[in-house]
């Protein structure tokens, strides 16, 4: 079989190998076990590979390089609308050698895949959706647009959409679907420290207005003046990386909240393992890996109501669903410190959760989609 993957994923290239976004690469490299051949078609990035990036695995990879490309100001705009005759014969001639064809969306290569697709109706495909299914929140026209081309099932033929959440009143075209990071032989039980001692609180995401990095530090900062002894360990890069380092030094918090820019997947499994509550109050998100990953190691998981995170949190049974008012939130969160049994209770259903997602339910449910 010959799989070709339309992606916006930066990539890059040393020597022969492939490098992108770890946890993509490390899904994409499951769907790989089962086919002969790879297409890519994704931008190239100059630059050196990093400790969150990581290379594809397979013997038979046909790079097809594209310009990047976006619609986020006037000359770009200009520049995107030369480039797109380039992207979408690539686009056309890689769905055209393909056996399967499988998207990545929401994206701007996702949105060119979904018109060059109608092409091929007759082609078994997929689409995989890591944005926000939900049709009630607020987003970009193209992202609904890409939406509305994956659910119509008469532009949209022979391919299963997978999406984060079971929604109603959906085409049948679209599954319910997850992602994961750990394995079978990772699953264990563990025993977090006593809520009476330091409590432990971990971010891992980028450092970016839309993640709300600086919410999660106001969180920490508030428990820290009601006497509570905290800290918070915060995982990732990104724009806002100064402007934390700016409000932890001017408010003196330098002593329990700690910026620890990307680390590698082990480092973050033992910041996980370190901690009670995993904290990801941000502003959209598809799959919130960093949750999944916290309860996979007995966090709970204190996130935002979006997408499909009330599914993840039973909607609150096994977590707190922040409401983003922080007097709110400190409410509920001292209600669970407060209460031993309900804290040892919500990290247990939420461990039980989400190590039921393990990489090998993953790739067998992979398997399923490619050997129909």
């Amino acid at each position: 079989m010959k799989f070709a993957i339309i992606t916006h994923v930066n990539h890059i290239q040393q020597a022969n190998n492939y490098f992108g976004y770890a946890p993509y690469v490390h899904e994409m490299n499951i769907w790989f076990k089962y086919v002969d051949e790879v297409i890519i078609v994704a931008p190239i990035k100059k630059g050196a590979s990093t400790a969150i990036d990581s290379s594809y695995k397979h013997e038979k990879i046909d790079f097809i390089k594209v310009p990047d490309f976006s619609f986020t100001s006037f000359s770009r705009i200009f520049s995107s609308i030369l480039k797109l005759p380039i992207i979408f014969w690539k686009v056309f001639f890689a769905m055209k050698d393909a056996d399967h064809i499988h998207l990545r969306c929401p994206g701007n290569m996702g949105l060119i895949g979904c018109f060059v697709q109608i092409l091929f109706p007759n082609k078994i495909k997929t689409a995989k959706y890591a944005g926000n299914w939900d049709s009630k929140s607020k987003q970009p026209f193209t992202y609904n647009l890409q939406k509305w081309i994956l659910s119509n099932t008469f532009l949209t033929r022979n391919m299963q959409v997978l999406v984060y959440g079971n929604w109603k009143n959906q085409s049948k075209n679209i599954k319910p679907f997850f992602t994961a990071t750990y394995s079978d032989s990772e699953k264990e039980v563990v025993a977090k420290t006593n809520l009476n001692s330091v409590i432990n609180f971990v971010f891992v995401g980028s450092l970016v207005f839309g993640k709300n990095p600086l919410y999660a530090i106001k969180l920490v900062e508030k428990l820290a003046k009601k006497g509570k002894s905290v800290i918070l360990n915060l995982y990732g890069e990104g724009a806002e990386k100064e402007s934390l380092q700016n409000y932890i030094r001017k408010n003196n918090l330098h002593d329990f909240i700690f910026l620890h820019g990307n680390k590698n997947k082990e480092i973050i499994k033992i910041a996980y393992q370190k901690s009670h509550f995993v904290i990801l109050p941000s502003k959209s998100e598809g799959w919130p890996k960093a949750i999944a990953e916290g309860m996979f190691w007995g966090c709970v998981p204190l996130a935002t109501k979006i997408s499909c995170v009330p599914f993840m949190l039973d909607f609150g049974n096994r977590g707190v669903l922040l409401e983003m008012d922080l007097n709110q939130d400190i409410n509920q969160i001292e209600n669970i410190i407060s209460d031993e049994n309900n804290f040892r209770n919500k990290s247990i259903l939420a461990q039980n959760w989400s190590q039921y997602y393990t990489l090998e339910f993953f790739e067998t449910e992979v398997k399923k989609l490619l050997l129909k």
